[in-house]
């Protein structure tokens, strides 16, 4: 279903981001004073391995896989949620890190939340709205 381009296109450019924030994460334990935490570390690993699982639901949905669609909807709408909530708990993670990368990495599945809502993927699903 070539509706899901865009959506598997924003999917990729978050995992791309996610490896940067990860990456990031890594260069600050190497090369600076300051090591990035294991939280960091971990977070930006979890949120990485999370972009192979909605690629997955994203190819699947293109197949017309109506539960796979349903994943998708869910997660890319708590998931940015979740990052910004966590990010908001004082003394969790710098400033720069929560705001900047974190911020940041959200913001393709912002993108996807909001399409997989739209009237033509909700019309190709059977999400119609009822009057």
């Amino acid at each position: 279903m070539r509706l899901l381009t865009p959506v598997k296109k924003s999917i990729t450019l978050y995992g791309v981001v996610s490896a940067i924030v990860l990456g990031a994460a890594a260069a600050l334990t190497f090369f600076v004073d300051q090591p990035a935490s294991a939280f960091m570390r971990i977070r930006g690993g979890i949120l990485l391995a999370v972009a192979p699982l909605l690629v997955h639901w994203a190819s699947q949905a293109a197949q017309d896989n109506q539960k796979s669609f349903e994943r998708l909807r869910t997660v890319t709408s708590i998931m940015p949620i979740a990052v910004i909530g966590v990010d908001l708990i004082p003394g969790m993670c710098p400033t720069g890190y929560a705001a900047v990368m974190q911020g940041i990495s959200v913001l393709p599945l912002i993108g996807v939340a909001v399409m997989v809502r739209g009237p033509q993927l909700r019309a190709a699903f059977g999400k119609t709205k009822k009057a």
